[in-house]
């Protein structure tokens, strides 16, 4: 019987079972480095409840639905310094302004008893205006840092979203570093 496969894949040519296995074997690194290189950017976004720097509860994933949007996330005290100065480049970039932006800060880690005083201290450095789109987040750490696919807790983590929620683009680091990319992925 005359097998189906390619002449150098077939198990009755001498040498062909390495063949087959090289191909097995090429199919099998092909697909994890696929899915490797998908993580996090096939998630939907967690559907967390949340508290903004003015006091209302917001679910974002809800919030965004249906706009082009751009996340800020810090999720240590070192990588909120950073969503700040990218928040100010993406106000201060007119290419950007048809974008909302929400700054997000994970504090599920702090302790119960200081995070009022964390959001007091974030308060106090965020403009009134601004205050509606800064969300604090306190449940769900995990699928957040799932979500944005965080490796180094000490940098912020920027995603650009469109309005069905598919990610168009996802970063990490500073602004003045990566504004471009964020700004090439808008257009």
């Amino acid at each position: 019987m005359r097998s189906p496969l390619p002449r150098g894949m077939r198990s009755d040519v001498g040498g062909g079972r390495i063949a087959v296995r090289n191909v097995v074997l090429g199919l099998i690194v092909l697909v994890a480095a696929l899915v490797t290189g998908l993580k996090g950017f096939s998630q939907e976004m967690p559907n967390t409840a949340g508290e903004t720097l003015s006091g209302k509860r917001i679910v974002l994933a809800e919030q965004v639905r249906g706009h082009a949007v751009v996340l800020v996330a810090g999720f240590s005290h070192e990588a909120g310094n950073g969503t700040a100065a990218w928040v100010k480049a993406i106000h201060a970039d007119p290419a950007l302004a048809s974008a909302s932006v929400y700054e997000i800060a994970e504090i599920a880690g702090a302790p119960s008893l200081i995070r009022g005083m964390i959001k007091s201290g974030m308060k106090k450095g965020v403009p009134a205006a601004e205050q509606d789109y800064f969300v604090v987040l306190t449940e769900d750490a995990k699928l957040w840092r799932n979500y944005f696919d965080v490796g180094d807790d000490q940098v912020p983590y920027v995603m650009l979203l469109d309005p069905s929620g598919k990610i168009l683009w996802h970063g990490h680091g500073s602004a003045s570093d990566l504004e471009a990319q964020l700004k090439g992925a808008l257009h």
